[in-house]
């Protein structure tokens, strides 16, 4: 079985969100699918997706810390600076994090750790709605 959609995530502010359920609720195929994989791709290039940390939200927090460490805006070699001082350190933060991830699904549910949840990177002031694509393969048929 093969289903792909495309689907779109509440706009959110610049941080690290997690989105796990607001991705299920728009996948309920998911379900029905006894062993396979979910693959999500962003179709953007200044959010980025993850896997991490599901319960403290401090975790979220430090994330957006340490990015905004890493890669600093308003620096005198950038010369992308078309929508603003957090347009190319968006750029930069998607491409260290990644634009797409691979999960494994087992008994229609998404075969994770019981501390992980997927994160929505928005390394945007202004992201507005984002958009992916979900591909899932798998055998279904069990439920």
């Amino acid at each position: 079985m093969w289903i792909q959609k495309e689907i779109r995530l509440t706009p959110k502010s610049r941080g690290f969100h997690l989105v796990t359920d607001e991705i299920l609720s728009q996948l309920p195929e998911l379900r029905s699918v006894e062993i396979g994989l979910l693959h999500i791709f962003i179709r953007h290039t200044s959010a980025s997706l993850t896997i991490n940390e599901n319960a403290d939200p401090t975790v979220r927090v430090d994330f957006e810390s340490y990015f905004n460490r890493a890669v600093l805006e308003d620096q005198p070699y950038y010369r992308h600076r078309d929508e603003g001082s957090d347009d190319i350190p968006a750029h930069l933060k998607s491409s260290l994090l990644g634009c797409d991830l691979t999960v494994p699904v087992s008994n229609g549910r998404l075969n994770v750790g019981i501390w992980q949840g997927i994160y929505l990177c928005e390394h945007r002031n202004h992201g507005g709605s984002r958009s992916l694509v979900l591909t899932l393969n798998g055998s279904s048929g069990f439920r």
